[in-house]
């Protein structure tokens, strides 16, 4: 797949988003000739989308043992056939999220989902997602800042890693506790990003409790309907951006107020900015999802 150039970069921004020091990559320009540098009207040096993967490339063989001198010997095809061989057995949590950047950049979906599918067998999706894909997310926060991807990029890499959370959530072999509490889950209105919602979905059926799944984006109207169907003895949400009408804590004490019966568990930006501001003693806030499954693990 054709990868189109359009950014430029200075050599700081190649050291952040590879992690190879500067002087690196001069050493590597200057003794190697691996990089070839435009420059603009100007005369100031940048580097494009062509020479960040490359680099991107060069640091993780570099990692897994390969000598400079070997690799600037190497076409960029020879570079990126050894990366993908490579990155499939590759360790280490470092290598594991440049492995899935490098196969983001390229929007290369067979790389990116067979990686995937041997980190989920070698260690189970529970911890995948703990410990690579949101990290992962995280990590590739700064190229949203330099322009290095584009909502393009985001939609791609969320669309297949959703598709392995419903799978895993469909396969599984669904025990229900004696003891199974009701959980319903949902995004507000204005919500989309449903990746966190997903996650939480799968960690409670995994440990044997009832959820009802409403998705991105419910009118607030629904959610009463449902909760009165349904009764859940929690209701989980995530409030990532500023909801139109009501700050964080009015929506969350609102929730409190109009579920009395229900737990109201909350995480994502937006309702950890309002911890001062809530009035109920039954609104807990996760700071991430490590604290999410603490609190399955003692609430459930």
């Amino acid at each position: 797949m054709c990868f189109v150039s359009v950014n430029q970069f200075s050599i700081k921004d190649m050291e952040v988003l590879s992690g190879v020091k500067a002087h690196t990559i001069r050493m590597w320009e200057q003794r190697f000739h691996m990089f070839e540098p435009r420059r603009t009207p100007g005369n100031i040096r940048y580097y494009n989308d062509s020479d960040l993967k490359k680099l991107l490339n060069l640091s993780f063989l570099t990692q897994q043992g390969y000598k400079v001198s070997v690799l600037a010997r190497m076409s960029e095809e020879e570079l990126s056939r050894r990366v993908v061989d490579l990155s499939l057995t590759c360790t280490g949590v470092e290598s594991r999220i440049q492995s899935l950047t490098m196969h983001m950049l390229q929007l290369n979906e067979l790389g990116f989902t067979q990686l995937l599918s041997v980190f989920i067998k070698e260690s189970g999706l529970e911890r995948v997602m703990l410990d690579i894909v949101f990290p992962f997310f995280r990590a590739i926060g700064f190229m949203w800042q330099t322009g290095t991807i584009t909502p393009a990029h985001e939609h791609f890499i969320t669309h297949l890693i959703r598709q392995k959370l419903i799978v895993s959530i469909d396969q599984m072999d669904y025990d229900q506790q004696e003891a199974a509490k009701k959980y319903l889950l949902f995004l507000p209105e204005g919500e989309f990003h449903e990746l966190g919602l997903l996650f939480a979905h799968y960690v409670i059926r995994s440990r044997g409790h009832e959820t009802i799944y409403l998705g991105a984006n419910v009118p607030y109207a629904d959610l009463k309907t449902v909760y009165s169907t349904y009764k859940p003895q929690s209701i989980l949400c995530i409030l990532t951006s500023a909801q139109v009408d009501l700050t964080a804590s009015e929506y969350l004490n609102q929730l409190s107020s109009d579920f009395p019966k229900a737990q109201i568990m909350a995480s994502g930006k937006f309702a950890l900015d309002s911890a001062d501001e809530i009035g109920s003693t039954r609104i807990t806030l996760m700071r991430d999802f490590t604290d999410l499954i603490d609190q399955f693990e003692t609430v459930c």
